[in-house]
Order: C-alpha cells, then sequence, then structure tokens
C-alpha cells in the first residue's frame, strides 16, 4: 500500500487515514490508488465492522493535487481515476465515517460525501469551488451532491463556489453531527462503536440494500455532460485557475 494512505483495525473498527499533510492531504494518483486497494484489503477482513476516513494533518482533504492536475491537461480523461475510486468508496461492504476535523474542499468533500456517515469539527468547511478554477463536476458526482442536499442546496453550492461551515453544512443535511474540535475523535469512534456492536449480516445487508436503492442513477445517460466538463477541464480559463489558485490571486478567466 502506498506511503499516502496508512491503515489500521482495532476492536472492529477500521481507520483509514489520507496520510498527505504537507499538501492538505491532496489527491495525487498515489493516494488515490492506495486508497482503492486499503479498501479492496478491509472489504476481505471478518474482522472489520465499519471504516474511519480521516486526514493527517489540520485538513480532512484540499481535492485534487492541482499540480498533478496541471501535468494531465492533455489527457483523455483530466479527472481519470477519481470518480471511480470515489465509487468505489461508496460500495465499500462496510459502514464508512468521514472524520472531518478540518476542512473538506472539492475532491475532499466529494470523498466526504461517498461515505455514509459525516461528523463534522465545527472549525471544518466543506466545499465545491470548481467554478472558481474554470472546472464541471463530473456527473456522477453532482448525482451525489443532489442526493445528499438536494437540488436547490447543490445550486447554491456550486454556482457560488463558496465554502460552507460545519454548522450551515449540518442545517441542510451535508453533515451529521457538529461537535467542538476537542471532541472530534471521542464523538465519531464512539459513533463507529456503536455501528461496530450491531450484527455483521445486519451491517453488510443494509448497505447492500442502500447501494441497491440508489442504483437506477447510474443508468442515466451522460456521455455529452461527461464532454462538456472534459473541454472545460482543457480550456485555458481552467489553466487559469489552476495557476491562480497555486499563487494565491484572483483568476482572470476569459471564457475560452
Amino acid at each position: 500500500m502506498a506511503d499516502e494512505i496508512l491503515s489500521r483495525v482495532a476492536d472492529g473498527i477500521a481507520t483509514v487515514t489520507l496520510n498527505r499533510p504537507e499538501r492538505r492531504n491532496a489527491m495525487n494518483t498515489a493516494l488515490l490508488q492506495g486508497l482503492a486497494a486499503c479498501l479492496d484489503d478491509l472489504d476481505a477482513r471478518a474482522d472489520v465492522r465499519v471504516v474511519v476516513v480521516r486526514g493527517a494533518g489540520p485538513a480532512f482533504c484540499s481535492g485534487m493535487d492541482l499540480r498533478e492536475m496541471g501535468q494531465r491537461t492533455r489527457a483523455a480523461d483530466p479527472e481519470s481515476g477519481v470518480t471511480a475510486i470515489l465509487e468505489r468508496v461508496e460500495r465499500s461492504r462496510h459502514p464508512t465515517i468521514a472524520m472531518l476535523h478540518g476542512d473538506a474542499i472539492a475532491g475532499g468533500c466529494e470523498l466526504a460525501l461517498h461515505c455514509d456517515l459525516r461528523i463534522a469539527a465545527e472549525p471544518a468547511r466543506l466545499g465545491m469551488p470548481l467554478a472558481r478554477i474554470g472546472l464541471i463536476v463530473p456527473f456522477p458526482l453532482l448525482q451525489k451532491l443532489v442526493e445528499i442536499i438536494g437540488s436547490a442546496h447543490t445550486r447554491e453550492l456550486l454556482f457560488t463556489a463558496e465554502p460552507l461551515g460545519a454548522r450551515r453544512a449540518y442545517e441542510i443535511g451535508m453533515v451529521h453531527r457538529v461537535v467542538p474540535p476537542s471532541e472530534i475523535e471521542a464523538a465519531t469512534y464512539a459513533l463507529a462503536g456503536d455501528i461496530a456492536a450491531n450484527a455483521p449480516l445486519s451491517l453488510a445487508g443494509i448497505k447492500a440494500s442502500l447501494l441497491r436503492a440508489v442504483s437506477l442513477r447510474e443508468r442515466v445517460d451522460h456521455a455529452d455532460l461527461d464532454e462538456l466538463a472534459r473541454r472545460a477541464h482543457l480550456s485555458a480559463d481552467a489553466a487559469e485557475g489552476r495557476r491562480a489558485m497555486l499563487e494565491k490571486r484572483r483568476p482572470v478567466f476569459r471564457g475560452e
């Protein structure tokens, strides 16, 4: 397993840690591949009943690694792998809990949403600022947003590109619980312990039933929307947006 992902199991609870604190746990290829491999391993283990996903350092996850993304701008699928791996997180055989001690932005927000449950510390923010860097959210990930917070809140979140504080995220159903920062770890593992104490066959059956209940969304054709997202990703505006984000300045978009 890649060094970008750490994993341990104790008392039926698996902890998966995104381990790029110096990059605010930005998702690069190694982290994404390591996450998928880790979930494959945990799915095969009989001693795991629930999975906690967390980040090392001050952030949960800042989204995709913009430097690596910039090097892939001419790829046929500039976001190759991330959507499939987030969907792999959702398909984990075990219930999953995202522990949001810090910010969950863009792909990091989607990672949290693809977990079954989310607990946030009060200072944490969740956001999808893709419009600020000239990108379009992949359609399967937009479906997840609509499923969790509804169409109205999804519109506000994506059109404004403004992050939400943990309390606001709780109000719209984006997170299940909000606690003080000093209590985030205890609250998360107390919830994980409550889940792990339940019958394994029940947990697995409930998870499988929930996945079946939302499976119809996979039949929606979105090839034309994927092409729109691909074109946006390869645009001059997207390149400018990435540069501006890395340089911590306001981008100058030209619609091209």
